[in-house]
């Protein structure tokens, strides 16, 4: 029997069926244990192989994103953003948007949610069969920069120009100097029309010259992204000094 099992292993690798091949001792235990017939066996295989499959594309391409944190949008509290109507929300949800190559906006004051909201998006973009990168502003100029010196950072890069998404958070945290700027438009310009951006910032578009610098450059950026846009406004109270913890205790 070891000698089967062995055989079996031998050829499952072969087939480049991992999941099968590590575990077809436990998977045939199982099968005798519930009287499977042959067809329920074969189904079962399959079945555990290409659950394991998805399970490591996602494992994948969440650790390929790079988010700062997993908040997923059943965490995001709807209830306390007033401004993002729960049909909006399931309208963002259902990635309709993201298939039409739609672009997203998300403007407001720190705390309430706009990263929350994009890791989230971009995490049901991922289970759903999207390819997702998360950079901070600061870390995809930086990349722009480093590509032709730096191994990881045209690594990073490249993952950036093969994504379905891309979401870019916090655009007014820096200013860019020209040579930043125009990196930045030569990104933008790469990505029209193939690849969907998030933007978070607590500045609208028509302030983001502030942070560009170049009017020339400004105008050409916004208008790869806004052409095809949805902008969301969030307002209200910061949801981390509303949460805010204490090391007193309640009076």
């Amino acid at each position: 029997m070891t000698t089967q099992i062995t055989n079996l292993e031998d050829k499952f690798k072969v087939l480049k069926l991992k999941n099968a091949s590590d575990n077809i001792s436990e998977m045939l235990s199982h099968a005798v244990e519930n009287s499977f017939t042959s067809e329920k066996l074969l189904e079962y295989i399959l079945d555990q192989e290409i659950e394991a499959r998805e399970a490591a594309r996602l494992e994948k391409y969440l650790k390929q994103a790079a988010f700062p944190e997993y908040k997923t949008l059943a965490e995001f509290n709807l209830e306390e953003q007033q401004s993002l109507s729960k049909k909006q929300f399931n309208q963002l949800k259902e990635l309709s948007w993201l298939e039409r190559g739609y672009n997203i906006v998300l403007l407001g004051p720190s705390g309430l949610g706009k990263t929350h909201l994009s890791i989230g998006l971009g995490i049901h973009a991922i289970n759903e069969g999207y390819k997702v990168i998360f950079a901070a502003i600061s870390d995809l100029i930086y990349w722009l920069k480093t590509a032709e010196m730096i191994r990881s950072s045209k690594t990073k890069l490249n993952r950036v120009l093969k994504c379905d998404l891309l979401i870019i958070d916090d655009i007014m945290f820096m200013a860019m100097e020209k040579q930043e700027s125009n990196l930045f438009f030569q990104l933008i310009n790469k990505l029209y029309g193939q690849t969907s951006i998030i933007i978070t910032s607590n500045k609208g578009p028509s302030d983001w010259g502030e942070l560009i610098g170049d009017q020339a450059i400004t105008a050409a950026i916004l208008d790869h992204i806004i052409h095809k846009c949805e902008i969301i406004n969030l307002d209200g109270d910061s949801y981390r000094l509303t949460h805010r913890e204490t090391i007193f205790g309640k009076s």
